[in-house]
């Protein structure tokens, strides 16, 4: 059992959800590298400070330099706006630090390729945080697809919907400007992310990008609340996704819905313990829809908890995040998903913009 200094860049909901995954980790999951909060950063020394006590860093930074070059912080984790996400982890691979970036990947697709391309120079142990794609049951989802079950896939229908800007009334705030805070930039990520890992690769998409409330108290909104795209996967799939912060009642609409030729399934984040399966066999009085319960037998479940059904939540994903990262580094071999992975749903969300401009299909960039 080795120790490794972590140094968390960024204290606020992220920050603290990291914070909290590297304290358990070694616990939950009996790592071989067992995390030391060794350091945190935030936008002053005095938000350092108070974070350094609240989650127990043996040490507070002035700034994210001075973290990342820290000789004692031996691994990054990024949890700070898009824009500091090239410059630190640019620096933490010059320095020979594995680097975990929360998503998006870049403020930009040009800050993603970037990233990517100092990541593979470095050779170095890169991840990027899609934290939703790893609850049990969407983990037996990937695998019922990659084993066949549900024969050939035909059709994809993914949304990422909140309802946290539904209300016209809410004043502007820092969502509401700024593309990288928009819609395209906090949500579609997560649910491409889903995409590609489920379905994989997008080849061309069709979209429409719009700010439903336009004005705030006096004040424009600058970005995007709901979005929509047409896609068509390489495999051959045809498949849809819708965005949306202003969806009224849905508070963590991460669904996602697909169809094959023997088989079909359904997810809801709102209800993260459970998976809908189809499959086309047995009497046609007998088929339907039945709910699966994830339990000890499914993916990371076990770590957690023992009894089938009891659940698990949105902290176990960063969790398992955090061990990802802590084998990958042991190992010193990828683990999914990479900068790369990052790169290629910035490269999708790149292409819906362009189609919102061109009011086209639009194929997705590739190396």
């Amino acid at each position: 059992m080795q120790e490794i200094g972590i140094g968390i860049i960024g204290g606020g909901y992220m920050g603290k959800a990291h914070a909290v995954a590297y304290a358990a980790v070694g616990a939950v999951f009996d790592t071989r590298l067992r995390p030391r909060l060794e350091m945190v950063a935030a936008s002053s020394m005095a938000s350092a400070e108070k974070y350094r006590a609240a989650f127990g860093f043996a040490r507070a930074a002035e700034n994210w330099e001075m973290l990342v070059r820290d000789p004692k912080v031996a691994a990054v984790v990024i949890a700070s706006p898009q824009s500091t996400h090239r410059a630190a982890a640019e620096l933490a691979f010059s320095l020979g630090k594995p680097v975990f970036c929360e998503k998006p990947l870049g403020a930009s697709v040009e800050d993603a390729e970037a990233m990517v391309r100092a990541a593979q120079d470095s050779g170095l142990v890169n991840m990027i945080g899609f934290n939703y794609i790893r609850t049990p049951a969407s983990q037996y989802a990937r695998q019922l697809i990659a084993d066949g079950a549900l024969g050939r896939i035909t059709w994809f229908r993914g949304e990422h919907t909140e309802d946290f800007l539904a209300d016209p009334d809410i004043p502007a705030n820092w969502r509401t400007d700024g593309d990288a805070n928009g819609t395209m930039g906090d949500l579609a990520p997560h649910m491409v992310n889903a995409a590609l890992a489920l379905m994989g690769p997008v080849d061309s998409v069709m979209a429409q990008i719009e700010t439903v409330h336009t004005d705030r108290h006096g004040k424009a909104v600058t970005n995007d609340d709901q979005a929509q795209m047409m896609c068509r996967f390489a495999g051959g799939a045809m498949g849809h996704m819708y965005f949306s912060r202003v969806a009224t009642g849905r508070k963590m609409g991460y669904a996602y819905e697909i169809t094959g030729t023997k088989g079909a399934i359904r997810f809801d984040q709102e209800d993260q313990n459970a998976l809908w399966l189809y499959k086309a066999e047995g009497p046609e009085a007998e088929r339907g829809f039945r709910k699966i319960l994830t339990g000890p037998a499914h993916p990371n479940y076990a770590a957690f908890c023992q009894g089938p059904g009891h659940g698990t939540g949105y902290q176990d994903q960063i969790i398992i995040e955090a061990r990802d990262f802590l084998e990958a580094i042991a190992d010193g071999t990828p683990k999914w998903p990479t900068f790369a992975d990052g790169l290629a749903v910035s490269r999708v969300i790149s292409a819906a913009r362009i189609s919102q401009t061109t009011g086209a299909w639009t194929p997705v960039q590739g190396d």
